[in-house]
């Protein structure tokens, strides 16, 4: 299949203009101008997109898919209430629930031109969404008890769940991982028994870190909106010693108790570090998915993102709480964190360019598939994307990854493209569910739940 449009931008290289990606099994096999590979390869089926881009397919480096379908039902509120607000709806869900939840999630990422997920699970239902989607990606099973009593049990479900889960998997295209709760829902221990586990197994470890000021308060002073009474009446849990403040700084907590120590970490938000918290960040070589948009909107702050550039991290985008964001939608993600971080330092300018490369190559790094996935080279999985960059609010393409960034939105997705099949073309899609029947039952769950 030939591939064609006004741009191609393959990140790694120079933007070509009117040009081709030649895709045979799976693999980019050829790039190049478009006239001379129409020539070269006259057999192929061709799909020419026009007034577009074609990009490296995005990628969302933190979500949480299976909770899509809540999105609307939670109060909009600051982040302490609103987190026990969303746990309190989720209660109400049963497995059915989930899976429908977790392939709404993945519709709405392939229509934005996501093509590869890291995907928090408590239930595993996105293992099932993930495979009959056609999504690339990791899936981290979430674990967590403030009960010291009960981690060793906890531990032992979720080690059971990643084997299980890997075997019902392609893991040529989907991986596992595990994924602790947040620091203040969570016995330390088992932050030290996540990264023995991740390193046994050989698989990634996703933490939640200094994502809001609540949590750094509650971990460093042991006062804020996270009290854990309240996660005591929500979990049912007795007799738990109470919370005593630590004194350090969430990264620093987490540092003493083991959290880094593993072979590939990714710790999301990391809102509220100070200089020497990026320094340990830096020594344990652990990747940052900053959430923008999810993180103003439930007033936690901005992440220091030109500090995690400077100081060598690998940094990727997540669209962070599927709940508290109207979209996953990448797209808005780079826009957001590029001009929330213009406003917040001025003078010190980051460029789109730079944005784009967060959702694709750097993400990729970030999750140690830089080999296969982030880039349009030769060789690589034919994990692709197409925008529409001919809307009149576009205006000039003599830049078109500022365009992308700076104009364009989840809507200008004309296709997306994983290992070669194409999943969704605008409005079309190559999947393994009955679309309409799925979105009707989210429709039937959001109905429940707001009763």
């Amino acid at each position: 299949m030939l591939l064609i449009a006004q741009y191609v931008i393959p990140i790694v290289g120079d933007t070509l203009v009117g040009g081709a990606v030649l895709v045979r099994d799976g693999i980019i096999r050829d790039i190049g101008e478009a006239e001379r590979m129409r020539l070269r390869y006259a057999d192929e089926e061709v799909r020419d997109f026009g007034a577009a881009a074609i990009l490296p397919g995005l990628i969302d480096l933190h979500t949480h898919m299976e909770n899509s379908v809540l999105r609307g039902i939670v109060p909009d509120q600051p982040y302490a209430s609103w987190i026990q607000a969303v746990r309190r709806a989720a209660s109400r869900l049963d497995v059915h629930d989930w899976h429908a939840s977790a392939i709404f999630g993945g519709l709405e990422a392939l229509s934005a031109g996501i093509t590869c997920v890291a995907d928090i699970s408590a239930t595993g239902a996105s293992c099932s969404a993930m495979t009959k989607l056609g999504l690339r990606g990791i899936v981290f099973r979430e674990v967590g008890t403030m009960d010291k009593r009960r981690v060793e049990d906890a531990m032992r479900i979720a080690r059971n769940d990643i084997v299980n889960w890997g075997e019902s998997v392609d893991s040529s295209r989907i991986g596992i991982g595990i994924a602790p709760r947040e620091a203040f829902d969570c016995h330390p221990a088992v932050f030290s028994d996540a990264a023995r586990i991740a390193r046994e197994e050989g698989i990634p470890l996703s933490l939640y870190l200094a994502a809001s000021r609540e949590e750094y308060d509650f971990i460093r002073w042991g006062t804020s909106g996270l009290s854990v009474d309240n996660m005591q009446g929500r979990r049912g849990y007795v007799e738990i010693p109470p919370w005593l403040p630590t004194g350090v700084s969430p990264v620093r907590y987490l540092v003493n108790w083991g959290a880094f120590e593993a072979d590939n970490v990714i710790a999301a938000h990391c809102v509220h570090v100070d200089a020497e918290d990026i320094r340990k960040l830096q020594e344990y070589d652990v990747a940052v998915a900053i959430c923008p948009r999810s993180n103003a909107q439930l007033s936690m702050g901005v992440a220091p993102l030109l500090e995690f550039i400077r100081s060598g991290l690998r940094v990727g985008l997540g669209t962070g709480y599927a709940v508290a964001t109207d979209s996953s939608d990448i797209i808005k993600e780079m826009r957001y964190g590029m001009l929330l971080n213009r406003a917040m330092n001025p003078g010190r300018f980051i460029a789109p360019e730079t944005m784009l490369r967060m959702a694709t190559i750097d993400a990729a790094r970030s999750l140690k598939l830089d080999g296969l996935i982030g880039s349009i080279e030769i060789g690589k999985r034919a994990d692709l994307t197409a925008i529409d960059l001919s809307g009149s609010r576009q205006g000039s393409t003599g830049n078109p990854e500022a365009v992308v960034v700076n104009s364009s939105s989840s809507t200008d997705v004309l296709m997306t493209m994983v290992d070669g099949n194409i999943r969704y073309e605008k409005d079309k899609w190559n999947v393994d569910v009955e679309v309409a029947r799925d979105i009707a039952r989210v429709i039937d769950i959001r109905g429940k739940l707001r009763k």
